[in-house]
């Protein structure tokens, strides 16, 4: 028997002056918006993963200050599970000569209002409650999320169990 299956991506939710940082991509021919986001790679962690992307798909340095929330959403379209990691920071060093990733059309910056507005042209449901919970102050620091591998998961020592 095997376990469930979900994509684990990772998602950065920046504001500067009401606005968030937002790509336009294409996806099945259809243009959406979403926050920078995408799949964690093997072996990388999920800060890792979440700086590269917002460096692919948007031109920006991010850098990570808190996680929002960790969120799971299945399309009704195909089935598939989500599992994704938001991250709130603030983003640096524009690379305006930079080439955004496939599928990216442009970057904007949206205020709520903006995205509620396009909402049904969003991505997913998760677009909307990633910036409803950084609105709403929820901020969990980084080191909630580990990154474990095989060599150090087996350096961390075991919980004690209270019976």
């Amino acid at each position: 028997m095997t376990g469930p299956k979900y994509d684990i991506t990772v998602a950065a939710v920046t504001h500067t002056d009401g606005r968030f940082l937002v790509v336009e991509e294409l996806i099945n021919s259809r243009l959406v918006f979403n926050q920078p986001a995408g799949h964690v790679e093997a072996g990388e962690s999920l800060r890792t993963a979440i700086i590269r992307e917002v460096r692919e798909e948007t031109a920006w340095r991010f850098i990570p200050e808190a996680l929002i929330g960790v969120y799971l959403w299945r399309s009704p379209e195909t089935g598939l599970a989500t599992m994704r990691f938001a991250f709130g920071g603030s983003v640096a060093d524009h690379d305006a000569g930079q080439p955004l990733d496939e599928g990216i059309v442009r970057t904007h910056w949206m205020s709520r209002a903006d995205l509620l507005h396009r909402e049904t042209q969003l991505r997913s449901p998760l677009v909307l409650r990633c910036v409803e919970d950084y609105l709403g102050g929820k901020r969990h620091p980084l080191d909630s999320v580990a990154h474990l591998d095989l060599q150090t998961a087996q350096t961390v020592p075991p919980m004690a169990v209270a019976l």
